[in-house]
């Protein structure tokens, strides 16, 4: 157990890294599943297009969503962005940023997997095969057929097996020329990616410097205050439910001792010690009174020396002192403290 909560513990130390290296297996993944996929096109003209359309364009989006279900961070964007004001603003540069953090990871996937597809050129042989310019590369004046006619003769062009339009356009020339522009826009599409990608993890920060430290700085801290909440709170939980416990028992050992004639036994140390823990809240009511006052009014980001008066400005017991009220002698005693 030990080693798994120190794996644990690892995996949230270097959360970025390890959402780096999320992102990378799931790129690799969807590579790996395009090439495991059995690609059927139906070879027929009304479904053509739908077919091959929705394999490039519908696995990249559900793997753009998963990119975000396996964030840690999109709960806590939520939840920053819609719990209410308080005492602590909401900045909308950090949100933003915190999506565009998200974003970049989660496009990862979807942009390989319509790399990968493109480069193939099957999704687009599929889709546009009743396009090809027959005038051009083939002989539309061979044999008298109709415009309907023409386009089930040319949907049948990914099925090499059931096509007979050979006096109409040759086969391998139109699979040529539709893997041709496939492979173009594939290419296309990856220089289009990797300049966009350029462009925003370069220059970025070089035009608006000073608000990209500000977001970033203030995204890194709502995650480690989140996380320093997480485990007070199972801290707190943990030792409250040691004392329940111990008084429960405790409760039961008078009761016997009392119709035995037997002393009670002593407490031992380490439920006072977790008694201290418990800072003042000790019932449901006081605890679920601070939970929902965490969640409407964060405390204000404003330090202040703990001597001060004890109202906290933001459970509705007034706003943070000033330094201007504190001699200066006691807060330099509490800064070397710190």
């Amino acid at each position: 157990m030990d080693k798994f909560r120190m794996v644990f513990q690892f995996l949230q130390s270097n959360q970025e890294s390890f959402m780096n290296g999320i992102c990378g297996i799931m790129a690799l993944a969807s590579a790996q599943m395009y090439s495991a996929f059995d690609f059927n096109c139906p070879c027929l003209p009304r479904y053509n297009l739908a077919y091959g359309l929705g394999i490039l364009l519908v696995p990249p989006f559900i793997l753009f969503l998963l990119g975000f279900v396996l964030n840690n961070n999109v709960s806590m964007l939520a939840e920053e962005w819609r719990r209410p004001q308080g005492q602590r603003g909401k900045d909308p540069a950090v949100l933003r940023y915190m999506f565009c953090s998200m974003a970049q990871r989660a496009m990862i996937a979807p942009a390989v997997w319509v790399s990968v597809t493109l480069l193939d050129g099957k999704c687009i042989t599929c889709a546009f095969c009743t396009s090809v310019p027959v005038e051009t590369l083939g002989n539309a004046s061979h044999l008298s057929l109709s415009h309907g006619e023409m386009k089930r003769v040319l949907a049948r062009i990914p099925c090499k097996e059931i096509y007979n339009g050979q006096e109409l356009i040759s086969h391998e020339v139109a699979v040529r020329y539709l893997r041709c522009i496939s492979q173009a826009l594939g290419w296309c599409f990856v220089l289009l990616m990797t300049t966009v990608a350029f462009l925003i993890r370069s220059l970025r920060p070089c035009f608006t410097q000073a608000a990209f430290l500000k977001s970033r700085y203030w995204s890194h801290y709502i995650d480690i205050e989140r996380k320093l909440f997480d485990e007070t709170c199972a801290e707190h939980a943990r030792s409250f439910a040691k004392v329940c416990i111990q008084q429960f028992f405790e409760g039961m050992s008078t009761d016997l001792a009392a119709a035995r004639c037997h002393p009670p036994r002593k407490a031992p140390a380490d439920v006072g010690e977790a008694a201290e823990k418990l800072l003042g809240i000790t019932d449901q009511s006081t605890m679920n009174t601070a939970l929902k006052s965490w969640h409407r009014c964060k405390p204000p980001l404003h330090l202040h020396p703990p001597a001060l008066p004890s109202s906290n400005g933001w459970a509705g017991q007034g706003q943070p002192p000033t330094h201007s009220a504190v001699p200066r002698r006691e807060i330099a005693a509490y800064y070397s403290r710190v």
